[in-house]
């Protein structure tokens, strides 16, 4: 166990000018204590490590100093190669790129774990689109990844409902979420974040200039909260259902699992017929006509009054079909 951490602690030091105590102790979760002996164990076996005291000291190596400690364990290698997404890689146009980087890292590994890349894609694929939904890959995805990768500025035209508009762009980043990709990028002239659907883009130009990455920009944070964001925004409207406790079980299959969760814990306490009475946020009603009718008896629509009606006529239609 310490020799794996002072292993790391090692490559930390590589990668690094320089890391303080305590950032080393968070990334090796360890005390700073454990820090410091470790370090002196390091010097001790001759690895070069220098503690700077006072404001703004740490630990770094001298000399440039490069440990030869990098070889790959069998779990370490066959999470490398399950880190790429064939598919998100093939329609940016990376495809050729990530295959010569895996024979590559194939070719460095330990003959005992040389079929980490069979062995890992025999145990796991990631199939990112939803069910019965074939989503092609946006064709203008592979230049708008070229910027990103180059942090080049972009000329882009969005259209927007019936109307297209022009946009200066710096592309920050692409997020693959259920089959559709999405650009995040910084406007050049509002200096603020959005999110773009790249099917949406009709024409892209990129051109030499390069703009200065934000280096405090987080990608994944900030698609979690606009995701986020986007989630709470569209649900507008409220409906008040009545639901049997088959129906408590099915609605987290058929709504917003955030807004059903939010829903559920409010809920009243079930009634004599074992039924419980909820408030749910939805998108609006029709959307909730569409979502709530895969519950059939199991819901009864108590407000608004419009949506209730509709769903009496719906029982009253099916009776008469089917009677």
């Amino acid at each position: 166990m310490r020799a794996a951490r002072l292993i790391k602690m090692v490559l930390l030091l590589q990668a690094r000018p320089s890391m303080t105590a305590a950032e080393l102790a968070g990334e090796l979760e360890v005390s700073e204590r454990t820090i410091t002996r470790d370090a002196q164990a390091l010097s001790e076996a001759g690895v070069p490590v220098y503690a700077e005291r006072g404001r703004g000291g740490g630990y770094r190596l001298i000399g440039g100093y490069r440990t030869r400690l990098t070889g790959l364990g069998r779990s370490e290698a066959e999470a490398l190669f399950l880190s790429g997404v064939p598919g998100a890689l093939r329609e940016m146009g990376l495809e050729d790129a990530a295959s010569a980087a895996r024979l590559k890292v194939s070719a460095a590994l330990m003959p005992s774990v040389r079929d980490a890349s069979q062995s890992a894609s025999q145990r796991f694929h990631l199939d990112a689109p939803g069910w019965f939904k074939e989503t092609p890959a946006p064709e203008l995805l592979p230049p708008i990844a070229d910027a990103v990768w180059d942090d080049r500025r972009v000329t882009a035209r969005y259209r927007r409902q019936d109307a297209e508009v022009e946009r200066e762009l710096e592309p920050y980043g692409l997020v693959l979420k259920a089959g559709v990709w999405y650009l995040c990028a910084r406007g050049s002239d509002t200096g603020s974040f959005r999110v773009y659907r790249i099917d949406r883009f009709t024409a892209i130009a990129a051109g030499d200039d390069r703009f200065v990455r934000d280096e405090e920009f987080d990608l994944p944070g900030f698609w979690e909260e606009r995701a986020a964001q986007f989630a709470r925004a569209i649900l507008r409207s409220e409906v008040v259902l009545r639901l049997s406790e088959a129906g408590v079980r099915q609605l987290p299959y058929a709504t917003d699992s955030a807004s059903t969760q939010e829903a559920l814990e409010t809920a009243s306490a079930p009634d004599e017929e074992g039924w419980v009475t909820l408030t749910l946020p939805v998108e609006n009603e029709m959307v909730a006509y569409t979502q709530l009718m895969s519950l059939g008896p199991e819901v009864e629509v108590l407000e608004p009054k419009a949506l209730r009606e509709r769903f009496a006529r719906a029982a009253h239609q099916m009776a008469d079909r089917y009677r």
